[in-house]
């Protein structure tokens, strides 16, 4: 399929979900455009640099809605609810919800191995349409938009008066039902000026949990979230317990 017919096709619906349309419709397909498929085409301009951009955008809007929703917090708090937010994991899931993992442009190998479902993905190509959308329509739109994806969030962040903190929770639940603490392996990749992080968590020997992030911070939160929430089905009869990995004899 052409280019210019995947984007007459679906540019609209993408946009609608987003609820906004941008002016500059090579803005948008750059914004959709992974390394992957740049260089298989010969070397077109990436979505890069709009991540770039959609990446400090995302973090001032949210860090001025947390500010003024929570004028009684302390900073401490704030940041760490912005980070709690402002992670791969959480920009994953708004790309899940809007759809975009279909509309992003892949190389024909990226796309075969589930690239349009991967966190890194997803997370990074999102970054670059709020970085698209805020060249195109200015402050005020993308405002509008981050709010509309993230308010819920920010909202949620705050559960009886206490901010998530997915380490401390899993590090007390561990407490409590192992009386072990978590144990987290990190893996890194990617160049110096863009480094991945890959967390995975285990408790006893046997693993619970796994992230990503573009810190190490922010890859064992992920890890611990992911661990939390599986604890918690377990103790609701509705996930089976992880197998303990066997080592060698």
């Amino acid at each position: 399929m052409g280019l210019g017919r995947l984007f007459r096709r679906d540019e609209t619906s993408l946009e609608r979900r987003l609820g906004t349309r941008l002016r500059d419709r090579t803005l948008l397909r750059l914004a959709l455009t992974h390394r992957s498929y740049a260089y298989e085409q010969g070397g077109l301009p990436t979505n890069e640099r709009l991540e770039f951009l959609g990446d400090a955008i995302l973090g001032l809007v949210i860090t001025d809605a947390l500010y003024g929703e929570y004028p009684d917090l302390a900073e401490g708090d704030l940041a760490k609810m912005r980070s709690a937010l402002v992670n791969m994991t959480v920009l994953a899931d708004v790309a899940r919800e809007i759809g975009l993992g279909e509309d992003v442009l892949l190389g024909r190998g990226e796309a075969m191995t589930g690239g349009r479902d991967k966190p890194s993905i997803l997370g990074d190509t999102i970054e670059a349409v709020f970085g698209a959308i805020y060249l195109d329509r200015g402050i005020e739109v993308i405002r509008r938009v981050l709010l509309g994806l993230f308010l819920e969030r920010i909202r949620g962040q705050v559960e009886g008066g206490t901010v998530q903190d997915h380490k401390t929770s899993l590090q007390e639940l561990a407490a409590s039902r192992f009386g072990t603490l978590p144990e987290y392996r990190l893996t890194e990749s990617g160049p110096d000026h863009a480094k991945r992080f890959r967390a995975v968590v285990s408790l006893e020997g046997t693993t619970y949990g796994s992230g990503e992030g573009r810190s190490k911070k922010e890859a064992e939160q992920a890890a611990a979230r992911e661990a939390v929430s599986g604890l918690r089905e377990m103790a609701e009869g509705l996930a089976p317990r992880p197998r303990r990995r066997r080592g060698r004899r």
